[in-house]
C-alpha cells in the first residue's frame, strides 16, 4: 500500500483515473481536469498547482482525491479569506494549504475517489503528509454524500456548511407550464422580463461543443473575460481551454448565443451530463437590460424541459435566483487545520455558520415564487 501525490494528471492514464468516478459528473473526468492544467489555468504561478492525491494496493489505483496547493484562497467559493487574515494577524502562516477541489467550479460531487476501505485509508494519511510538507491544513470542498460519510469518521475534521440555489424540472411541458405553478405576481415578473428582451429583438441559437468554430470561441472566450475585466479581476481560464475542452469533452458542451440583427452580443457557457445542466460562464460585449437573466437562467429551464433534464445547478451565490424558482441547496465543505488555536477557533465560527445556513435555508424556501398549494 501507498500514499503518493501526482503533479501532472496527463502522467496518468485518462482510463485509470476515470475507473474511480462513481457517477457522470463531467468536472471530474481525467478530460476535464487534464484540461486546466495543459491549458495554462493551473500552475505554481497562478497559486493553484496540482497535487492529486493517490491510493495504490498491490500496484492498482484504489483511491484519489483531486487536489492542489494553494498560496491564495481565490477561486475557490468556499470563503475562508478571514481564516487566513486572522492567522496572519497571529503571525501564523496560514499559505500554503491544501485543497480538495474542482477549480473555479463549486459543483458538489464525489471527491474522495474510489473504494470506500481505499479512500478512508488515503484520508488517515492525509494530516501527517500536511505536517511533513509544510503545509497548515486540508480543505475538501462541495463534497459528496458518500465523502461527507468517510470524512466524518476521521478525526479533526471540521464540517462546514454552505447555500446554492438549483432549479429542478418537474417534468414540465414547457416553460409556461412552469410559470403556471408559480404565484400570480411572481410569474408576471418573469414572463415581464422574457418579454423585454424578445421585443428588443435579441434572439438566441445554441451550440453543442463539436459545433463551435474557432471564431466562435474567440467571442465566447471574450464574453468570458468582459465579466472579470468589468470586477477588476484576471479571469481564471485561459482562452485554450476552451479549444482544448471542445475537443475531448464535445458532448458534454452546450453554448447559447443571443445575436442583435445577426451580430453575436452575448453568451451562456455551460456541460451537461446525466439529469444535470450545469450553467457555468456568462458575459456579454456591453450592458442589455435583463439580457443575463434570460441567457442564463431562462434559456437554461427552456433547454433543460425540452432536454428532459431533471435539475439545473446554476452555480454559487445568487439570491435573485430565488424568485426565479431556484430552491436552496445545503452544500457542504470539511477542513482540518494543523494549528491548535486556530482550529478551536474555527470550529466555534462553525458551529454559528451552521446554525446560520439553516435558519437562512427555511426563510429562503419561504421566499419561493411557487404557489403554495402545490
Amino acid at each position: 500500500m501507498s500514499f503518493t501525490t501526482l503533479t501532472s494528471l496527463s502522467a496518468l492514464p485518462a482510463a485509470e483515473w476515470d475507473a474511480l468516478l462513481p457517477d457522470d459528473n463531467p468536472f471530474l473526468r481525467h478530460a476535464f481536469l487534464s484540461t486546466l492544467e495543459e491549458s495554462g489555468c493551473l500552475s505554481q504561478h497562478s497559486g493553484w498547482q496540482p497535487e492529486h492525491l493517490l491510493w495504490h494496493q498491490q500496484g492498482t489505483l484504489r483511491a484519489a482525491i483531486p487536489g492542489y496547493r494553494k498560496s491564495h484562497s481565490r477561486g475557490e467559493y468556499v470563503f475562508d479569506h478571514g481564516w487566513a487574515d486572522a492567522c496572519h494577524r497571529a503571525g501564523i502562516a496560514y499559505y500554503p494549504k491544501w485543497l480538495g477541489a474542482i477549480p473555479f467550479s463549486p459543483v458538489t460531487g464525489a471527491r474522495v475517489l474510489g473504494e470506500s476501505a481505499a479512500a478512508s485509508q488515503l484520508l488517515a494519511q492525509l494530516p501527517d503528509y500536511l505536517l511533513r510538507h509544510g503545509l497548515s491544513g486540508a480543505h475538501i470542498n462541495f463534497t459528496d454524500a458518500e465523502a461527507d460519510s468517510l470524512l466524518a469518521a476521521q478525526p479533526a475534521w471540521l464540517e462546514r456548511h454552505g447555500c446554492q440555489y438549483h432549479w429542478h424540472n418537474r417534468g414540465y411541458r414547457d416553460f409556461q407550464d412552469f410559470l403556471d405553478s408559480l404565484m400570480s405576481r411572481k410569474r408576471k415578473q418573469l414572463r415581464k422580463e422574457r418579454e423585454q428582451v424578445a421585443a428588443s429583438g435579441i434572439e438566441f441559437s445554441w451550440l453543442e461543443g463539436a459545433q463551435v468554430t474557432e471564431n466562435q470561441w474567440d467571442f465566447i472566450y471574450t464574453c468570458y473575460a468582459n465579466t472579470y475585466a468589468a470586477r477588476g479581476q484576471r479571469p481564471y481560464l485561459t482562452r485554450e481551454f476552451f479549444s482544448l475542452l471542445a475537443q475531448r469533452m464535445p458532448e458534454n458542451i452546450r453554448v447559447v448565443l443571443a445575436q442583435l440583427r445577426g451580430q453575436p452580443l452575448a453568451m451562456a457557457f455551460s456541460l451537461v451530463s446525466g439529469s444535470t445542466f450545469y450553467g457555468r460562464y456568462w458575459g456579454a460585449i456591453a450592458e442589455f437590460d435583463r439580457l443575463h437573466f434570460e441567457a442564463c437562467f431562462y434559456q437554461g429551464m427552456d433547454y433543460a424541459i425540452a432536454a428532459g433534464l431533471s435539475r439545473f445547478d446554476a452555480g454559487a451565490q445568487g439570491e435573485h435566483k430565488l424568485v426565479r424558482g431556484f430552491e436552496p441547496t445545503l452544500t457542504r465543505s470539511w477542513h482540518h487545520l494543523c494549528h491548535p488555536g486556530l482550529r478551536a477557533a474555527v470550529d466555534d465560527f462553525l458551529q454559528q455558520e451552521r446554525s446560520g445556513v439553516a435558519d437562512w435555508i427555511v426563510e429562503a424556501r419561504d421566499a419561493l415564487p411557487y404557489r403554495k398549494n402545490d
